[in-house]
């Protein structure tokens, strides 16, 4: 089995299907099936990596997470440099014990820390003004 057929065929067990705003559960498509899956999980090793590390991670600051956040995003960059950053391909063919599929994880997981850093910073009323739905770059609906 490879790294990608271990990451694609886990599943957590969470049966939680979203609600329109009638009340009534929508369908997902199964690309944001994975999404919630994958947020659970992210949510449940954050929090085991908590534990561990404690919030190490904003050890140095704003400009320390930042490089954190760059670090990862050079491995991702230096790996995938000469499949002409085809990322697909790129975790289709990495057979590394710790590759591409783990880096991005680490940076998915540090980005969310930031963003709930921020959320945190910001209070629970007052959210910053770029948490507002109408500042993301992906409409959603």
């Amino acid at each position: 089995m490879t790294k990608l057929q271990k990451y694609k065929g886990s599943k957590v067990s969470e049966d939680w299907i979203p609600e329109n705003q009638s009340g009534t559960q929508t369908e997902e498509s199964e690309i944001i099936q994975q999404v919630r899956e994958i947020a659970v999980h992210d949510t449940k090793a954050l929090n085991e990596a908590e534990k561990s590390y404690g919030d190490s991670w904003k050890k140095r600051g704003g400009v320390g997470a930042f490089m954190m956040l760059a670090r990862k995003w050079d491995r991702i960059e230096n790996t995938l440099e000469e499949l002409s950053f085809d990322i697909f391909e790129g975790i289709r063919k990495d057979q590394r014990e710790e590759g591409i599929i783990d880096d991005i994880k680490d940076l998915r997981r540090y980005l969310l820390l930031v963003e709930a850093q921020m959320r945190v910073e910001g209070g629970e009323d007052e959210q910053p003004d770029f948490f507002r739905e109408n500042g993301c770059e992906w409409k959603t609906g």
